[in-house]
């Protein structure tokens, strides 16, 4: 058996990182436990040509097909939309392509808005100081200003819009909807000891230069500095309790396969909404039949995916190719409900510049695009670089039908059992994507794009969320508003499980907000001796 700690964290990826950075300042004796590796930036497919022939195997973005030693499989099967992740320190920061938006005001009140879903326990203004906490940590590149938002003020002005953001600028002027810089976890200048961004355009399978903000090179730094231990190689099994029915800490197996038990007084699930909730169902025992801290029913319910519609379209002069960070503009013009719709709530248009010389060779070969014979390389000169596109990330309302289970006979490596997903696209969520599809088709258009085509990209389920519900009511979450399981005192989540809705935004920075809220929330408890009140 370990020496027993104060605090356990189990996951280093956004909002593992972030917990163990804030709490770092109690002096606590805080060790996080992560079934990865650190990652080398010298491994970075970015450092050598192969880098996109990379992109489909060791640096997959889907965990099936990567199949390193440290991933564990995953049974999506059952979903159109297939589980993207990383297992190492870091966590998806690692491969993640650093937009950054946040969550809105309006998204912390659907059911009071729209009649849909539920309403948040906390909002906006209650994560406004830990957003710009956790701006200034990561590194933040933006314009200050957008109408879409509150008042906000990123640390780092924004990424260069490119040949590409200005082709697509000028056409939602044209059209006279909504359009402003992203912000990103991208270094425009050098900043914190990172080196800026050197538009490579590698961003998604890891950046080398040190400008994307993966926590492996942001938190981590800092929280190891102020004394908290990460232990890498350690798969968590299952989380323990006492007969008071408090969590007494966690067994897991080491890189050898060999069992430990890891006693805590304090443990922080961090796993993201598939790991957690996986965790908690396969956490067992004569008082939790059903999983740990289930007394609800809820834990693996109400998965969100954010259904991904792509659309994308060629145009007659060369732009920036892949050069440069992937997604430079975004558009907030279809993201509130609007009544003369047939659907509630909306989405957020991402504006991308196009893909490398492999993927486009393969994706237009793939689609008829690209033929072969005499007229193959004429076809692909008037295809490379000339690719612009749109993305809308599309909220997902919670139905408790699209859940995380325990496959009964897929396991890892070290026997625990894989999670199972079952998971369908809503008539709301069609209806918002074919809308989105359109909407982009006009852009493009007014860009003077064509060959015009739509893709709902099944590799897209990068955005775990909703597992393990945060609200007031314990028959109906397994969370309260500061992030403490309802059925054990001692028990706390921070990742993008506890999520109520899904907003129409990528949830990396409010994930990290969120963590580094229910940390300040401990931190407070810990000061006045009601943490377990």
């Amino acid at each position: 058996m370990k020496d027993k700690v104060d605090v356990l964290i189990v996951g280093s990826g956004a909002s593992g990182a972030a917990v163990a950075w804030s709490l770092a300042d109690t002096r606590m004796r805080i060790l996080c436990l992560e079934q990865g590796d650190w990652v080398k930036p010298t491994d970075y497919p970015s450092n050598g040509r192969d880098w996109e022939a990379r992109l489909f195997s060791d640096f997959a973005i889907n965990p099936n097909r990567r199949a390193r030693e440290t991933d564990y499989p995953i049974n999506d099967a059952n979903s159109p939309i297939k589980v993207v992740n990383f297992n190492g320190v870091g966590g998806s920061t690692i491969m993640y392509t650093a937009h950054y938006p946040r969550l809105k005001p309006s998204d912390f009140k659907v059911k009071t808005l729209d009649g849909v879903a539920d309403d948040w326990p906390i909002d906006y203004a209650t994560l406004e100081p830990f957003f710009a906490e956790n701006d200034r940590m990561t590194g933040v590149s933006g314009l200050a200003g957008d109408p879409a938002y509150p008042p906000k003020q990123p640390p780092m002005p924004p990424i260069p819009m490119g040949k590409s953001g200005q082709v697509l600028a000028k056409a939602m002027n044209q059209l006279g909807w909504h359009w402003w810089p992203s912000d990103t976890s991208i270094a425009t200048v050098d900043y914190d000891g990172r080196g800026r961004c050197l538009n490579l355009g590698h961003c998604t399978p890891g950046c080398a230069q040190g400008a994307k903000a993966s926590t492996d090179i942001t938190y981590w730094p800092a929280a190891l500095r102020a004394g908290v231990e990460l232990r890498t190689r350690a798969r968590v099994r299952e989380i323990t309790i006492d007969s008071n029915g408090m969590a007494t800490g966690v067994v897991y197996y080491d890189e050898k396969g060999v069992e430990h038990f890891q006693p805590a007084e304090m443990v922080i699930l961090a796993c993201n909404g598939v790991g957690t909730p996986r965790l908690m169902l396969n956490s067992q025992s004569g008082k939790f039949a059903s999983g740990i801290a289930n007394s609800s029913g809820q834990v693996g319910r109400n998965l969100m995916f954010h259904p991904y519609a792509f659309t994308y379209g060629y145009v007659d002069e060369p732009l920036d190719g892949n050069h440069g960070p992937p997604l430079c503009l975004w558009s907030h013009e279809f993201y509130e409900t609007d009544k003369a719709r047939d659907f509630v709530r909306g989405y957020i248009f991402q504006f991308g510049r196009g893909t490398g010389s492999i993927v486009e060779a393969i994706t237009s070969t793939a689609n008829g695009r690209l033929p072969w014979g005499e007229d193959h390389h004429k076809v692909y000169r008037g295809l490379l670089n000339r690719r612009i596109y749109l993305a809308a990330i599309c909220e997902d309302l919670p139905e408790e039908h699209n859940r995380v289970t325990l496959d009964p006979a897929i396991k890892d490596s070290n026997g625990i059992p894989a999670p199972k997903i079952d998971y369908t696209v809503s008539a709301n969520s069609r209806k918002m994507m074919d809308h989105a599809h359109a909407r982009a088709t006009e852009a493009l258009k007014a860009a003077g794009a064509h060959t015009i085509a739509i893709d709902d990209v099944p590799n897209s389920g990068w955005h775990l969320l909703g597992t393990a519900r945060m609200g007031t009511d314990p028959d109906r979450s397994v969370v309260n508003e500061w992030g403490r399981c309802h059925d054990v005192k001692n028990l706390f989540i921070v990742d993008g499980s506890i999520w109520v809705t899904s907003g129409g935004v990528n949830p990396t920075s409010t994930i990290q907000a969120l963590a580094l809220y229910i940390a300040d929330a401990i931190k407070q408890r810990l000061a006045n001796a009601t943490l377990f009140d």
